[in-house]
């Protein structure tokens, strides 16, 4: 997103990425291009210092000129004057040889000079350096170094006046606000293989480089894979909602008591509302769209992120290595855009420069060779190489000359103001022919296997043949819940569609069109918006084509998207009254801490005042629940070894079907229906290269299905913030179909 459409708006951001060559044009192309940021800012703005890692605007205008007067001014330019030699002392930020500074946190209470004086004195400094440069003077790497200081302090400024507004209650924008346009779905993430080997990273000594970008060197580099985007907002809502702020086995000691310390629970600048999350921003704030990258985040989040992933960061090197080749290939960088993007399509790798700056598990530290330079500017990057973390890449408010493959950002790893987000990385085992992209279904098979208890998503069952196969089980005289469910829907579909208002939308976590869906449309011809919610783009249009053939009076409105993580319903159900509907139990899937999660995620989604209509399979007999689950024919264990025939298939595994058998067991302390596939024998299977042993009686954890009173569910929904106003049931078997009310 381009900060203005004008070509005055464009330099701000752009000046060090086009200015000309020479050196006088290119010092006023930067200066002004500092000075255009300002625009937008009140004086007052300018003065304000929101916490002691930030500095004012003010500050920051003075600090670059006080550099360029230092450094240049008056060692070069024998008649120059300082403006006042007071300043010496205020707007020194770390340099010991230039002498005593102001203290850091305590930049905010320098009201005097004012703000006008300031301006003076980057104009008094402005036509010394002309003089300078007009005489001929060889300026060369510090002119270089001073004018690449100057853009690092342009992306500080931003990030300094988002934290600054941020904290104001009135939220206000820095850049004129825009219509929301949620970003295009990315896809799912895939990996990209690279051989590693021996290679060369650091600056090749073409153009201007910071000194802690060389010397260039030689590093051996395992076989790796890099995610081919960055990781997304609806990702990290799913990390979110797994309880990864509450779970310290993701997380570096000093993260977790970070975590306890600040309290944090999402994202900096998030901040939960009635209807979703919402993220402050240089154009205020907005809702938090699902499908941009992720930004605002911590080395500590990132590491804890990656940890839950099943992932880790990826080292400096074989970002920068990985990069090269990208740059080889002929992407272009992107210019500032004051807003992360969303992935563009997908091949190879996408998003490595222009949407934010990624974490690496790099420690910031000297490449072999690396000397600083003598004096004050030998102090610019070396003293700071303890205690921090390497980011790669580039923001959406760097400066596009500071875009390249081997510049080295470094934070320290709890600082979450800077435009900060992260790409996956995994080892790649030995090493293969060519890179290829790595699918969500593999991901998530390798990351389940490697767990202590090892576990694969439910949702890989419905394959093809997963379908047919649950298709058969619904037919089965053991497997009760379809059929009872059903039944109940029609004896009370007179009373539910009383509950649904004229003109309401209809919002299915799911895709429909099934016989329950249409029992409700019957009943409640009122309906005037349905809405089905699916993260299957095929399976969700099919639906939405069947609906609305067979009712054409109705609105459809399908939202391809995790119904667990959907952030915003569609456009059609703006104003209406909304229900939600839920059936098949299919909440028994969740644990209670994710069933509670993804209630509470409904009710911002829904709205204040909507009704939710939930299908939930009640506690039962255990032999009448283990029956369902393992039927006399076959057909469940058939069902559930096609996950290892599957992964076969797709992923080239070589799993010894014979030796695994279908456990269903009814786990009485969690109130749940557990399916197993249980090792008969000591074995070892591979998937993608990839070996993973299994002891005699180990077990693969494929699916839960917790069961409910109707007085536990009301208790479990009432702590997501809904009221359960009435219940349908049937008592054998046990299943109930309730209203739930937020």
């Amino acid at each position: 997103m381009a900060f203005a459409d004008d070509a005055a708006g464009r330099a701000r951001l752009e000046a060090a990425g086009d200015a000309p060559a020479d050196g006088p044009s290119r010092y006023l192309a930067v200066r002004l291009a500092t000075e255009g940021l300002t625009r937008p800012l009140t004086a007052e703005d300018q003065l304000a210092q929101s916490m002691p890692d930030a500095s004012p605007t003010k500050w920051h205008l003075a600090h670059t000129t006080w550099f360029f007067e230092t450094f240049l001014l008056v060692p070069g330019l024998a008649d120059y004057r300082p403006f006042d030699p007071r300043f010496g002392y205020l707007f020194n930020s770390y340099y010991e040889a230039a002498g005593p500074r102001h203290p850091r946190p305590e930049r905010g209470l320098i009201t005097r000079p004012s703000l006008d004086d300031v301006l003076a004195y980057r104009a008094h400094v402005d036509a010394g350096m002309r003089r300078l440069l007009a005489d001929g003077a060889r300026a060369g790497p510090l002119l270089d170094l001073g004018l690449a200081h100057e853009e690092q302090h342009q992306e500080l400024i931003l990030m300094d006046i988002l934290h600054l507004f941020a904290r104001s209650p009135l939220k206000p924008a820095y850049a004129p606000p825009r219509a929301h346009s949620p970003a295009a779905d990315p896809g799912p993430a895939g990996f990209v293989r690279l051989a590693g080997g021996l290679v060369e990273i650091g600056h090749g000594g073409q153009g201007f480089a910071f000194d802690n970008e060389g010397p260039r060197h030689k590093v051996f580099l395992q076989p790796y894979a890099l995610a081919d985007r960055l990781v997304t907002n609806a990702e990290w809502l799913a990390f979110m909602a797994a309880g990864g702020y509450r779970r310290p086995e993701f997380w570096l000691s000093a993260g977790w008591d970070a975590v306890r310390a600040e309290g944090w629970r999402a994202p900096l600048y998030w901040q939960e509302e009635d209807g979703g999350w919402g993220t402050m921003t240089l154009r205020g704030l907005r809702p938090v769209d699902p499908h941009a990258p992720v930004v605002h985040v911590s080395f500590y989040e990132a590491e804890a992120y990656a940890a839950w992933a099943g992932a880790r960061l990826p080292t400096e090197a074989e970002w920068e290595h990985a990069a090269a080749g990208v740059a080889r290939t002929g992407e272009l960088l992107d210019r500032a855009r004051l807003e992360p993007a969303a992935a563009g399509p997908a091949g190879g790798l996408r998003q490595m420069s222009g949407e934010v700056w990624e974490w690496t598990r790099s420690a910031y530290s000297p490449y072999p060779g690396f000397h600083p330079a003598a004096g004050a500017v030998g102090e610019y990057n070396g003293k700071f190489m303890a205690g921090q973390f390497v980011l790669r890449g580039a923001s959406c408010v760097t400066p596009a000359g500071h875009a390249r493959a081997s510049y080295r950002n470094f934070f320290a790893p709890h600082q979450r103001w800077v435009f900060a987000g992260l790409r996956l990385a995994r080892d790649a085992g030995p090493a293969g022919a060519a890179a290829e992209p790595e699918s969500a279904f593999a991901a998530d098979v390798l990351r389940g296997l490697a767990l202590p208890q090892k576990a694969i998503p439910p949702k890989y069952f419905y394959d093809a043949e997963g379908s047919r196969l649950f298709e058969a089980i619904c037919e089965l005289p053991e497997y009760y819940p379809t059929r009872t469910e059903i039944a109940l829907l029609r004896k009370a579909a007179p009373e539910i569609a009383g509950e649904i208002p004229d003109g309401a939308a209809l919002v299915e976590f799911g895709s429909g069109a099934s016989v329950k869906t249409r029992i409700l449309l019957d009943a409640a011809p009122q309906t005037a918006v349905y809405a089905p919610i699916d993260i299957s783009p095929d399976a969700l249009a099919e639906a939405a084509a069947s609906i609305r053939r067979d009712y054409p009076h109705l609105t459809v409105a399908p939202l391809a998207e995790d119904f667990t993580a959907a952030l915003e319903l569609p456009a059609e159900t703006t104003g209406r009254p909304r229900v939600g509907f839920f059936p098949g139990s299919t909440i028994g899937n969740f644990t209670p801490a994710e069933a509670r999660r993804f209630l509470e995620g409904a009710r911002r989604l829904l709205g204040a005042g909507a009704g939710f209509l939930v299908g939930v399979d009640l506690v039962k007999d255990a032999a009448d629940l283990v029956a369902a689950y393992d039927d006399a024919q076959g057909v469940t264990a058939a069902f559930n070894r096609n996950l290892l025939v599957r992964i076969n298939r797709e992923l080239g595994g070589d799993f010894d079907l014979g030796r695994f058998a279908h456990r269903a067991m009814w786990n009485a302390r969690e109130s749940r229906m557990e399916m197993h596939l249980v090792s008969l024998a000591e074995q070892r299977a591979t998937v993608k290269g990839r070996r993973f042993d299994f002891a005699r009686g180990e077990t693969i954890h494929t699916e839960n299905s917790c069961k409910f009173t109707v007085e536990g569910f009301e208790a479990l929904a009432a702590e997501a913030g809904w009221r359960l106003e009435r219940a349908w049931r049937n008592d054998a078997p046990g299943f109930a179909v309730v209203l739930l009310r937020g």
